[in-house]
């Protein structure tokens, strides 16, 4: 909990940079581009964690496996280096594109189901969050056969599970106790 108050932080103050210079676009690119990489590459999360490597040697690499980046992320990949919080980068990231969304009134929906949906059931499941949601809902859709029907909403911090394996798993409970 402590590294997510710490990454918060480090995001905050970037996005107040950047804001600053006109650049959370581009750093907003910049942090999904180290996220996808912390996400789907294991040696690159094992680099951000090692103490082995001396911090001049890390710096360089960054350098050399972002030479894409803003200026600012640069700058601030160093930062993170020169204070020994590089293993937080994939978090602060996170929480860097989660604070742009606030500010754009972006709410962002994950919906899971265990088949592709129609257009109207997605058209009457967004309809429906939007009622109690301000703001505009970028929904991603997942699909994942063992709910084995139904669908599962994740918003931010909130889930709506209405799938059958859910229902399913609640009545074996019950009939257990």
């Amino acid at each position: 909990m402590e590294g997510l108050n710490v990454a918060r932080r480090y995001a905050q103050s970037l996005i107040e940079l950047s804001n600053e210079r006109n650049s959370t676009e581009i750093v907003l690119e910049d942090m999904k581009t180290i996220l996808v990489a912390a996400n789907e590459n294991r040696d690159f999360r094992a680099f951000l964690n090692s103490p082995l490597i001396k911090e001049d040697k890390k710096a360089n690499i960054f350098d050399k496996i972002f030479t894409g980046c803003n200026e600012l992320t640069h700058k601030f990949n160093h930062l993170l280096i020169k204070n020994k919080r590089e293993y937080l980068l994939p978090l602060i990231a996170e929480q860097y594109i989660v604070k742009v969304n606030e500010q754009k009134g972006i709410v962002p929906v994950i919906l899971t189901s265990a088949t592709e949906l129609s257009t109207k059931v997605r058209e009457d499941i967004l309809a429906k969050l939007s009622k109690n949601i301000q703001g505009t809902l970028e929904l991603k859709e997942t699909i994942d056969p063992s709910l084995i029907g139904g669908f599962v909403v994740k918003m931010g911090d909130t889930k709506i599970d209405a799938s059958v394996a859910h229902q399913l798993a609640k009545m074996k409970q019950q009939l257990l106790n």
